[in-house]
């Protein structure tokens, strides 16, 4: 009887509920509520994803722009620098294909010139060990020349070339022409080898061979030979550099306008 009091046009529907709903997409016993906090977690989820993918290719594009230290590796007189490179240097990387060989003889110069102050350095305490008067004084210099020329060398001409073949910026080029060139006058001094200068050149090599001091007389080749091969080589690609930014138009004027513009921060960064 009780259903004779029933109104049969009522609705059994939720005035809560959407009557447009697409019901599929709601699970069976699933509440709205429910699918709208697992939404905001997904949509979190999704934002925390893209933001680690976003910092991940940032710092992918920061080591392809500016490089990951990876400079000094094996060569050098600092334990820091063993430890922990200073400077980013690729030459395969950072240097246009046209000029990825010019680049690559004058690293592998400035790598022969350490060599060569080192077997200098030895020739030098063989010099002293043959009863030389200058040996002392000879020992002392050539000890300065390894720290002291090998660093300048890489700061003043070796570092600005490559800037320069990186960036063709003038200020660049022009500062390896005014210290190279310094350098090339200074491989001319230790081929020389004057006495008491720090240098096994020739007069050092021909007196240690007329003294009958043979092991002292050999270096003293070895480290002439090495600094008459690394100032020719310099001096081959210090032309051909010149020629080179001749042909690209950089101009003294040139050079100043970057320094004024720039001012010491160009040798810096790597922009």
């Amino acid at each position: 009887m009780s259903k004779l009091h029933e109104n049969p046009f009522a609705s059994n529907a939720s005035l809560d509920t959407n009557p447009f709903d697409d019901p599929s997409t709601k699970p069976y016993g699933v509440s709205t509520s429910t699918l709208d906090t697992r939404a905001e977690d997904l949509a979190r989820r999704e934002r925390e994803l893209a933001a680690r993918e976003a910092e991940v290719n940032a710092r992918a594009e920061q080591v392809r722009t500016h490089g990951k230290n990876n400079w000094p590796f094996s060569r050098t007189f600092f334990v820091i620098a063993i430890v922990y490179p200073l400077i980013f240097h690729s030459i395969p990387d950072e240097i246009p294909e046209a000029h990825r060989g010019t680049m690559t003889r004058l690293y592998q110069i400035w790598l022969a010139l350490g060599v060569t102050l080192i077997i200098n350095c030895v020739a030098c305490l063989f010099v002293l060990i043959a009863g030389s008067a200058d040996g002392g004084k000879d020992l002392g210099g050539s000890i300065t020349y390894i720290v002291m020329i090998d660093i300048l060398s890489f700061l003043l001409w070796y570092r600005p070339i490559y800037n320069g073949y990186m960036k063709e910026q003038a200020l660049y080029y022009y500062t390896f022409f005014f210290f190279a060139g310094w350098h090339l006058l200074f491989s001319i001094y230790m081929i020389i080898g004057i006495p008491s200068t720090g240098s096994a050149g020739l007069i050092q090599t021909i007196q240690a061979y007329a003294q009958g001091h043979i092991v002292a007389g050999i270096l003293g080749t070895i480290a002439t030979v090495g600094w008459v091969l690394q100032g020719v080589g310099l001096a081959f690609y210090y032309r051909q550099t010149w020629a080179h930014h001749t042909d690209a138009g950089h101009t003294f004027d040139k050079a100043k306008g970057e320094l004024t513009q720039h001012g010491a921060k160009a040798y810096f960064t790597r922009g």
